[in-house]
């Protein structure tokens, strides 16, 4: 599997909270060839890997679909679309911004951006602020575009030097990859649970896919694949991993220590490259969801680092994609 092109094609393909059907059916396509009777079910896509054994415990890998983006709340007389966010957006990065509204076709806009020269203020916009020109007049909008249309920022995906890549949606189709380079790597193996994959909708809306996801498999044991913070300048060194030093295994009072431990020295046996991510309450991530679930799961994160988050330009080491897919399928495989 590459693991590059995977990643791109599931960054570059729109789906943002509540609308992923594009990116859901993408995934399908890639699901399916590991797990041949994935479904798309309330906007999840599951899929069971390899044949059940009853005496085995259930395993679910999971990762979110879903993008951050904007929701058409208004179109006013002069033709600017008016949205609100959803999920939490860095409103600074907002004016001059490219989009695509997607409407009954896709139109591209750009977040309008008041010159300084005419400004008098530095603050950063509200979104009560935010308006989005496409040059359409209001009449030629409403042939295209309803209110509750989605948006998502316009972004392609770019190398850059070494191993690193940036672009929209890494968090969390770089999850999705890592999961999907796990189950290549465990083809003919033997395993030692019942593997299911979620790749869950609305996560940036409060984990509702995961909810629904958790109580229908309702697992002994749940991994969550997600993004954590990778350290820039500027920022606290204690609160972040570091890009190409593998993934970041989380250890919480929310999380089961027991499967952390095991995840640790699963990476140390195997010389896999890992961080530890320590959170003192509840993760903010689909493993939330699913340790809280009916009598609950043991639950862990495993976070792969992301420089800039919530942005156009997330920017991840391709190698920590690696190195998550072969701790994923190590904890896995049954060993003799």
């Amino acid at each position: 599997m590459n693991i590059k092109e995977t990643l791109f094609e599931l960054s570059e393909t729109s789906g943002a909270s509540g609308s992923e059907k594009n990116v859901s059916e993408k995934a399908l396509e890639m699901l399916k060839k590991y797990c041949p009777d994935a479904v798309i079910k309330n906007g999840n896509v599951t899929g069971r890997f390899g044949t059940k054994n009853e005496n085995l415990p259930e395993l679910v890998l999971d990762a979110h679909i879903d993008q951050i983006g904007f929701i058409v709340t208004y179109i006013t007389d002069d033709g600017f679309i008016k949205v609100g966010n959803l999920g939490g957006i860095d409103r600074r990065l907002l004016p001059a911004q490219p989009v695509v509204i997607h409407g009954k076709h896709d139109v591209k806009g750009v977040i309008c951006s008041v010159p300084p020269h005419l400004s008098d203020s530095n603050s950063v916009p509200s979104f009560n602020d935010v308006a989005i020109d496409t040059g359409l007049t209001k009449s030629e909008l409403e042939e295209i575009v309803s209110l509750g249309d989605t948006i998502t920022f316009d972004v392609k995906c770019q190398q850059l030097l070494n191993n690193r890549v940036t672009g929209g949606a890494f968090d969390d189709r770089s999850g999705m990859t890592a999961i999907l380079y796990a189950l290549d790597l465990l083809r003919n193996k033997p395993l030692k649970y019942n593997v299911t994959v979620i790749f869950s909708v609305q996560e940036e809306l409060g984990e509702r896919g995961a909810k629904t996801g958790a109580f229908e498999i309702n697992p002994d044991i749940a991994l969550a694949v997600d993004v954590s913070f990778a350290y820039a300048v500027g920022e606290n060194e204690l609160k972040c991993g570091k890009l190409g030093k593998g993934a970041m295994i989380g250890i919480s009072p929310s999380l089961s220590r027991r499967i952390s431990d095991s995840l640790i020295d699963i990476a140390q046996k195997n010389n896999i490259p890992y961080q530890i991510e320590v959170m003192n309450g509840l993760t903010s991530t689909n493993a939330d969801q699913y340790s809280v679930c009916r009598d609950g799961a043991e639950a862990c994160t495993i976070s792969i680092p992301l420089r800039n988050m919530h942005t156009p330009v997330e920017v991840i080491d391709l190698e920590d994609i690696r190195y998550t897919g072969e701790l994923i399928s190590q904890f896995i495989i049954k060993n003799a």
